[in-house]
């Protein structure tokens, strides 16, 4: 009995020592832990400046690696984002996911949670940026993309992450919008497809139209077919069925619609859906550099279709045909966004200097009295007396004089004109050249817009500040003076440049590529580690 309660008293002690052990030892050993993770973070963070804000603000705690449910959920949601960027066309290797989850899986100390935590928080930056505001820098690709795009602060995406459910805040970084969402449906739709093969064999042909026959006939029957245009049969013959089908198709893909498969239908319809789908992802690249509230009214010109739009409340309101810069680099059309403040009815046209010295002033050089419709002027804005003037001294850098065409319904910006002012001289404006309104593809100007309608559009932003915008309008024009009319709403002004995009039904429509500017975002895409993939439906 004694030896039994010798052995009791000895294991009490042991179980309390242990206790003892336990509560003073244990604190030390987790605040040395502490602080190896802690000094791991500061020092892994020290090489980018808003991660080491971030941290230093935060006391050098982790948001990742903890134990908490809340950096559980972080965690999960942020792997999750990882493993489906390819979704969204982001460059999937740049995140390293795999790598990223076997380092994070392999830390043992303090200080290696520590290292994978801050590594943690850059590459969620990086996808935070990537999904939010685009994988490239616009201006990189091409420098006539000028757009300003809406970057967040990126300590701010730590800082809300932190706060913040992390599923809802994940889910809330892709573009919020009917186009993006419009976007992502069909680049699975594509993928699906490509998986199947395609859309099948090409057509070969140099044209096919209503009352043809034959196996070039059955292929565009086919071809059609899987487009979803037609409906499955067994004929060979070009009928109406095939005749509405290949007008739907030129309405969807910007042609004219006489359902006549000529040479321009022909390339369209035999574009492979590789290259459809390389469009929806550059469409996709494209929509997150304008992620940002575009104004309840705007308006928009999007170069590849050839339009401009007036949208209120993500609907379109009114629609005119364009002409746009020519394709040449000197003159096309640049892609920017900006505020039209004003428009000026019976303008004057300031002829722009690179116009002036490489157009005007070699027939200046031969006839003095070339281009007539043209009022010289020097320096103090008087009127130089052409017979008075050597041109022929004058090179384009010393060439002294600047030109105006008066008002008139001859003048190069028709009778009205819509101002946004811009470092770029890019303006919407009328035009005496109305034929080139009727051409399917319509880049012909030295880069500003031209309007088929700009009375009916000058009516419809006059309609938010006059009773009569149609009436005031004209009793403007009838003075045939220059005059100014601003907007008491400046209304945004967005010109883009989409060669894939969503109607107002939700349906695809696909455009040529006038500028080649995709092509060069799709090629840096790809660079950066964007690849197409097949996706079994």
């Amino acid at each position: 009995m004694n030896v039994l309660r010798a052995r009791n008293a000895l294991t009490g002690f042991l179980v309390f020592s242990l206790f003892l052990l336990s509560f003073f030892v244990t604190p030390q050993v987790v605040a040395a832990e502490g602080t190896a993770f802690k000094q791991a973070v500061a020092e892994a963070s020290a090489r980018d400046k808003d991660i080491a804000a971030f941290y230093k603000d935060n006391g050098y705690e982790g948001i990742w690696t903890g134990t908490k449910s809340r950096d559980k959920a972080r965690r999960s949601e942020l792997f999750k984002a990882l493993k489906n960027s390819a979704d969204h066309g982001l460059p999937t290797s740049r995140y390293d996911t795999e790598g990223l989850a076997t380092r994070l899986k392999s830390a043992r100390t303090p200080r290696d949670l520590g290292q994978i935590e801050v590594e943690m928080s850059r590459v969620f930056l990086q996808y935070a940026r990537d999904i939010q505001t685009g994988a490239l820098v616009p201006s990189q690709v091409d420098k006539l993309i000028v757009r300003t795009v809406p970057y967040r602060d990126r300590k701010s995406y730590l800082v809300n992450l932190a706060k913040s459910s992390p599923s809802g805040f994940f889910k809330a970084l892709a573009p919020n919008t009917k186009e993006y969402t419009a976007l992502m449906k069909q680049k699975l739709v594509l993928e699906k497809l490509l998986a199947k093969g395609g859309w099948g064999a090409t057509v070969k042909a140099k044209k096919l139209e209503p009352g043809d026959s034959g196996s070039a006939v059955v292929a565009l029957r086919d071809r059609l077919t899987r487009m979803g245009y037609l409906k499955r049969s067994a004929g060979q013959t070009y009928d109406e069925k095939m005749t509405k089908a290949v007008v739907q198709f030129q309405a969807d893909h910007g042609l004219a619609q006489d359902g006549i498969v000529g040479p321009g239908t022909l390339g369209e319809i035999n574009t492979s859906v590789q290259t459809r789908l390389q469009s929806v992802i550059v469409a996709m690249e494209r929509e997150r550099w304008v992620n940002k509230e575009r104004g309840k009214r705007h308006i928009e010109v999007n170069l590849t279709d050839f339009t401009a739009k007036v949208i209120d409340n993500g609907k379109v309101t009114f629609s005119t045909r364009s002409v746009i810069g020519a394709r040449d680099q000197k003159r096309q059309s640049p892609e920017f966004s900006d505020q039209m403040e004003f428009m000026v009815i019976n303008p004057s046209w300031f002829v722009p200097r690179s116009i002036a010295i490489g157009e005007y002033l070699p027939e200046l050089q031969q006839d003095p009295y070339a281009v007539n419709h043209l009022i010289i002027t020097d320096r103090s804005g008087r009127q130089v007396d052409r017979s008075s003037v050597d041109f022929s001294k004058y090179t384009q850098q010393s060439f002294p004089y600047a030109m105006r065409q008066p008002p008139s319904r001859s003048n190069a910006l028709g009778l009205v004109k819509f101002m946004f002012p811009n470092k770029y001289n890019i303006y919407l404006h009328d035009t005496p050249a109305k034929n080139l309104f009727g051409r399917e593809t319509r880049a012909y100007s030295h880069g500003c817009i031209r309007l088929a309608d700009p009375f009916d559009f000058a009516h419809v932003l006059l309609a938010r500040q006059t009773r009569d915008p149609e009436g005031f309008f004209q009793a403007q024009l009838a003075t045939g003076k220059e005059v100014q009319v601003d907007l008491e709403q400046p209304v945004p002004v967005h010109i883009i440049y989409r060669t894939a995009f969503a109607n107002g039904k939700g349906q695809m429509q696909y455009r040529r590529d006038v500028y080649g500017r995709d092509a060069r975002i799709w090629d840096a895409l790809s660079q950066a580690g964007v690849a197409l993939r097949a996706v079994q439906g």
